[in-house]
């Protein structure tokens, strides 16, 4: 029988960003973790998939798992018939980290790796042709431009976001965006 998408649970268009606790930095701080929330965005899936589909050991994976429930990354739906008359308990991404900000925290650096990680993992998995777009650029610019150009990549997301059915229609894409800063010694000197 055909498993249907499970709902997410998506955060209010109206709900504010708010800072991450440090202990919700600390588990978005792995890229297994990430992988683990991607992989359950669309449908809901149990440890032993998740181990399966990540070709590691289940024991690793549901330590994963009970870190991401215990900080609500995380739900379990209702448990399923498995095979040979077993229970399955499937897991959902809440879409909570939409709504998180990991500036400032002490953990900041790793977890934005973690990101870096994860996605070269996931373009991986996707094989030859996953990556639909890319570019790489250096500029320099005022403090007013990079607030202005921050912005509007936060618009972009959020459109990206919004334009995206939520249950079972489409094909499966990520985006990365990421603006950085350079070496500070690449200034000129003057």
């Amino acid at each position: 029988m055909p498993r249907r998408p499970a709902r997410r649970v998506t955060p209010s268009e109206d709900e504010p960003r708010r800072a991450a606790t440090l202990e919700e930095a600390r588990a978005l701080a792995n890229p297994l973790r990430l992988r683990i929330l991607r992989l359950c965005l669309d449908q809901a899936r149990t440890n032993a998939e998740l181990a399966a589909l990540l070709a590691l050991q289940p024991a690793t994976v549901l330590h994963h798992v009970r870190t991401l429930l215990a900080t609500g990354f995380l739900a379990a739906d209702p448990p399923r018939p498995g095979p040979r008359g077993t229970t399955e308990k499937p897991y959902r991404a809440t879409g909570k980290s939409w709504r998180l900000e990991v500036g400032g925290i002490a953990d900041e650096a790793v977890i934005h790796r973690a990101m870096l990680d994860a996605v070269a993992a996931e373009i991986d998995e996707g094989g030859p042709g996953a990556v639909v777009q890319s570019a790489r650029l250096a500029v320099r610019l005022a403090p007013a431009q990079v607030e202005r150009l921050v912005e509007r990549i936060t618009a972009l997301i959020e459109q990206a976001r919004e334009d995206g059915p939520l249950d079972g229609d489409g094909d499966p894409y990520a985006m990365l965006v990421l603006v950085h800063r350079r070496r500070p010694d690449e200034r000129p000197s003057r």
